[in-house]
């Protein structure tokens, strides 16, 4: 089995739009949308949801009053101020770090695990898919992350498919980690621009720190060809396969308006056709690899 991730550093890329469109053409896989902090592949994979599960991560105190002696010593240790002058504990405000937890006398404080969640098995047009959505303001996307990634790889295994594509979060922090350890390959998707050459270069660094393979694709690459050389000559000197262009298309824009992939609004047009090319390399390295 094989897992394709495929990230990009930064937002607004086109990662997602890609994905849908390599869901369009790849075969025998799982869907796993590991952008949990802002999951949006099911908009245009209109998932209908068979299975609905509570995802369970972090602790928050709370203080019992009938225990409590107000002895102070839980709002003193808390760095986080989250304790107030009334022995309130403030849920925005508590990090679950459990220091009031553990120090106090009389054993008043609670620490109950948080539902921060929801992660779902689905049904789509193009195969399963397994997806979550993290709770406003909750944390512990990287477990939330590793969970889902575990799931789908439980449902390739129990339906016999040989190939997962996960939607990894953007940026370079703990999700991004969670999302690319022990992938097969990651698909870099960047775009022309200064910002995304910045990030590209970031998250191909921790691509090569963590020793997954790194090929590259940039989207919208006509408008800045010169950024587009520069980040294709860099991308060589790191040894990371360029795979091709995407141009910029309104085709692509049309076809999530209508919530379809750009390959079933319009396979003939020129991103759908950049797309296939840069799928048609991708399945030749996981085959080969």
């Amino acid at each position: 089995m094989k897992e394709l991730v495929i990230i990009s550093g930064k937002g607004g890329t086109g990662k997602t739009s890609i994905i849908s469109a390599f869901a369009s053409l790849a075969e025998n896989k799982v869907l796993c949308d590991a952008d949990v902090d802002a999951a949006d592949l099911h908009l245009i994979a209109s998932p209908q949801i068979d299975q609905r599960n509570d995802f369970m991560g972090g602790n928050k105190a709370f203080i019992e009053e009938r225990f409590c002696t107000e002895c102070g010593l839980c709002h003193e240790l808390c760095r986080w101020n989250a304790i107030n002058d009334d022995f309130i504990v403030d849920n925005l405000e508590c990090e679950g770090c459990g220091v009031c937890v553990y120090f106090c006398p009389e054993k008043a404080i609670e620490f109950p695990v948080q539902n921060c969640g929801e992660w779902y098995i689905s049904k789509t047009r193009f195969g399963p898919m397994v997806h979550a959505r993290l709770g406003i303001a909750q944390e512990n996307s990287g477990r939330l992350v590793t969970l889902v990634r575990q799931e789908a790889k439980k449902l390739a295994e129990k339906n016999n498919l040989d190939l997962i594509i996960t939607d990894g979060p953007p940026g370079v922090g703990c999700p991004v980690i969670a999302s690319m350890g022990g992938a097969s390959a990651v698909l870099i998707v960047t775009e022309p621009t200064v910002s995304g050459r910045h990030d590209m270069e970031r998250v191909a660094q921790l691509a090569a720190h963590f020793k997954v393979p790194a090929m590259m694709s940039v989207n919208k690459f006509d408008l800045n060809t010169d950024q587009t050389l520069s980040i294709e000559k860099y991308a060589e000197t790191k040894g990371i396969a360029v795979l091709g262009r995407i141009p910029f298309d309104t085709a692509l824009t049309k076809s999530m308006v209508q919530a379809k992939t750009v390959i079933e609004y319009d396979k003939d047009s020129v991103s759908a056709q950049a797309i296939n090319t840069v799928w048609k390399q991708i399945s030749k390295y996981l085959n080969d690899n």
